[in-house]
């Protein structure tokens, strides 16, 4: 007979009217953090899988970039009436800018997906598959950024002391990276038609962005352009490098408010919907 309720170590307690959600995901993201070397390792050995066998590995992307460098920057130039050495500048940094930016979205929807058999199998914190996914887009961009110098010194383009302000640039773009890749990752993983809708997305986008022609074609419209967020994050980027001045207070304001409510829709929805994830997987 016992002599009084049984009574289980805390560690053990669970109460379902307070899951203590936002604690849980708290402590995922700073535990995920806190090992990114992992993320690191697992982002390497991605590459090395998804380029075995292969001669040059990912330098393949270089090599698309420098291809599509040529034919489009020879061919819009002469559309556009602008010279190689106004244009082509311009056209690299939206190129190889953009391609970051399609290449982690699109890779943010196979985020928790193609982690199935880790997320079944170990205890390993979800915010681990998202920087794994953000040093694996990082890593394969890192082979075309040689393009940008090589294009400005065979042109004369030489950015000015305004340039250092593309790092908080970039800083953006690696955060709305990693906000994307928790967001679509989980997103995609409960709905698989979203996938996609998203490349479908992404492939417009491409051509309402100021890429391949210059926001300046637009005149009077070209104020409407930071509604669009692709080209806001962009230009944070290419305006300090390209045109010379930090793109415009509007532009920032933009940038940051976007990146905002990305970060804290990411979180929301990591808050809400994390302890079902392994089910959705």
């Amino acid at each position: 007979m016992l002599a009084g309720p049984l009574s289980l170590p805390e560690t053990f307690a669970f109460d379902a009217a307070a899951p203590r959600r936002g604690e849980m995901a708290r402590a995922d993201l700073r535990d995920g953090f806190a090992s990114w070397r992992l993320a690191w390792a697992l982002a390497r050995l991605d590459l090395r899988n998804r380029y075995r066998g292969s001669v040059i590995g990912p330098f393949w992307m270089t090599l698309s970039t420098l291809l599509m460098l040529v034919g489009l920057g020879l061919l819009y130039a002469r559309l556009l009436g602008l010279s190689l050495g106004e244009y082509l500048p311009h056209l690299t940094v939206s190129l190889v800018v953009w391609n970051v930016i399609a290449g982690m979205v699109t890779d943010a929807c196979t985020t928790m997906t193609t982690a199935e058999g880790v997320i079944r199998q170990l205890r390993v914190p979800f915010t681990v598959h998202a920087l794994r996914s953000v040093f694996r887009n990082g890593l394969t961009a890192a082979h075309s950024l040689p393009l940008i110098p090589i294009v400005f010194l065979a042109f004369g383009h030489l950015p000015g002391p305004e340039a250092v302000l593309a790092l908080p640039g970039l800083a953006l773009l690696l955060l709305n990276a990693f906000s994307a890749s928790m967001l679509l990752g989980m997103i995609c993983a409960r709905f698989r038609d979203i996938g996609p809708i998203v490349a479908n997305v992404m492939q417009l986008a491409f051509f309402l962005t100021p890429i391949l022609w210059k926001p300046e074609l637009l005149k009077d419209a070209a104020v409407w352009l930071p509604l669009n967020p692709f080209y806001a994050v962009l230009e944070t980027l290419r305006g300090p490098l390209v045109e010379g001045h930090a793109g415009g207070l509007t532009v920032w304001v933009a940038a940051i408010l976007y990146s905002a409510l990305l970060g804290g829709l990411a979180y929301a929805f990591f808050v809400r919907f994390r302890g079902r994830l392994a089910f959705w997987v």
